[in-house]
């Protein structure tokens, strides 16, 4: 996050918000009301079970040139298997049209000698890809494939090669999902992302031959693998190769897992350019070291936080809640770190140690470091549970955590919409969100005791209701009390 040094003209600033009772939310497209359930996700029940390959299946058939018939290719092989077994069902029944398998499928080494795939040599290329001129899908069985599965599980293997098969159902759709020669790479990824979400639905219903993933911890891998193969903080959406940030490829991922292929092929230029939150390359301010990235135990820094808090919820009505450093004493609720928030005194009490290390952006030896964003976003949902304890709300269960994590998300599409305000994020803070809200003690989604969903997904989600519904300002708060009761 930056700290803007200009003076803050509060008439044009920011978003207020309004918390209003008895709301739903319409889906566009369904006619229906969307109604949430502390023990499901997208509509799935959430579970905790075994995430990976399914115990006593035999290997697919298929093969890869240059494989080398190790546990890795087989993986990749069982994984393109699968998630061609989905398409050739779902672009019939979605689109009408018949899924023809990939031409050739392509192991090779990146440590190894180089062999030509696409024009170009795999020397060095630690990748996976989807080559639309002689329809190919390559990895790297050598260094990509095995760090994938070593830091996230198997199924981030799978996760990676439904991507690049997302990209060969756009090309077989061509004008069916809007895409062209001067369709730019953002849209095309974010199509691919969705489409991998279309598959891992089908996964989690249980119609996978060769894998199994639990809607909890499963999918959290998935979200973790997303936000490792992000691209870069200051890497802006209309470069070339532009993938997105972690938020906006969980979010795509999301579009894809809560709804069918043809919502995934209806992402184009113009909503991209609406919903993303990666800036363009002109628009990006450089960040040079840690000068995105504030002490969050600064004085200024503190009051910068509370003076935007205060300014994003003034229209409330409720009384801004008192920060303290330390954590007082408090009879009815447990004590969470780095903040706290007690509902007899209203106070939201500080723990100056645990927030900067959770705000000292991740290096050697910090363990549990995320960056400035995240610590300010678990200070925000503390103050999120005053507002709802002034409006009337519980502030225990999981409704209540899920409450907060959106509010905490209408405070940060607050901050994005704002002009001039007193704090203003820097690339790559939203990811820094979506990374604490992956762990498993997370604050920005958990209730006044500390307790949250298990399904990292739905955290995620109710954060990004808050952050998308941020608009006329009575709406956006109105998401968050109206569905998550």
């Amino acid at each position: 996050m930056t700290r803007n040094a200009h003076r803050i003209r509060w008439g044009t600033l920011l978003l207020a918000v309004t918390l209003l009772a008895g709301c739903t939310r319409s889906v566009a497209g369904t006619g229906g009301v969307e109604r949430w359930s502390s023990t499901k996700v997208a509509g799935l029940e959430i579970t905790t079970g075994e995430s990976g390959p399914r115990p006593g299946v035999g290997n697919s058939r298929l093969t890869a040139s240059g494989g080398d018939r190790g546990p890795i290719d087989q993986l990749a092989l069982n994984a393109v298997d699968d998630v061609q077994r989905y398409w050739s069902e779902q672009l019939p029944a979605s689109f009408g049209k018949r899924f023809e398998p990939i031409g050739r499928l392509i192991s090779y080494d990146s440590g190894g000698a180089g062999v030509e795939v696409c024009q170009a040599s795999t020397a060095g290329l630690v990748n996976a890809f989807y080559c639309a001129g002689d329809d190919t899908v390559a990895w790297d069985r050598g260094e990509l494939l095995p760090t994938l599965n070593d830091s996230f599980g198997p199924m981030s293997v799978v996760a990676v090669l439904a991507h690049e098969l997302g990209h060969a159902v756009q090309f077989r759709l061509g004008t069916a999902s809007g895409i062209t020669a001067q369709t730019s790479s953002i849209v095309k990824e974010q199509q691919a992302d969705c489409y991998a979400g279309n598959f891992f639905r089908w996964v989690a219903e249980g119609n996978a031959p060769h894998f199994q993933i639990s809607t909890g911890p499963g999918l959290n891998q998935i979200l973790s693998t997303l936000f490792f193969i992000r691209d870069s903080a200051g890497t802006g959406f209309d470069a070339e190769g532009a993938h997105g940030n972690a938020f906006d490829r969980v979010s795509a991922f999301q579009l894809g897992f809560g709804d069918g292929p043809v919502r995934c092929a209806r992402i184009n230029e113009a909503e991209v350019r609406d919903r993303i939150t990666q800036q363009a390359s002109g628009d990006q301010e450089t960040v040079d070291g840690d000068a995105g990235n504030l002490r969050v135990d600064d004085r200024s820094a503190l009051t910068a936080l509370q003076t935007t808090l205060r300014a994003v919820f003034e229209s409330s009505g409720a009384r801004p809640p008192a920060i303290v450093v330390g954590a007082p004493d408090c009879p009815d609720a447990r004590r969470t770190s780095p903040a706290s928030y007690c509902p007899s005194s209203d106070t939201i009490g500080l723990d100056l140690d645990d927030l900067v290390r959770i705000g000292t952006a991740p290096q050697r030896g910090n363990r549990g470091g995320i960056g400035d964003f995240a610590a300010f976003a678990e200070v925000a949902s503390r103050y999120a549970l005053s507002l709802q304890r002034s409006a009337g709300y519980p502030l225990r269960g999981l409704a209540a955590a899920q409450r907060t994590a959106c509010l905490t998300g209408v405070w940060a599409g607050a901050i994005v919409a704002g002009r001039g305000a007193a704090l203003q994020l820097s690339p790559g803070d939203l990811d820094e969100a979506v990374a604490e809200m992956l762990t498993p003690d997370s604050v920005i989604a958990a209730d006044v005791d500390g307790a949250s969903v298990p399904s990292g997904f739905a955290r995620v989600q109710a954060f990004r209701d808050g952050f998308s519904a941020t608009g006329p300002t009575t709406g956006a708060a109105a998401t968050c009390v109206g569905r998550y009761q």
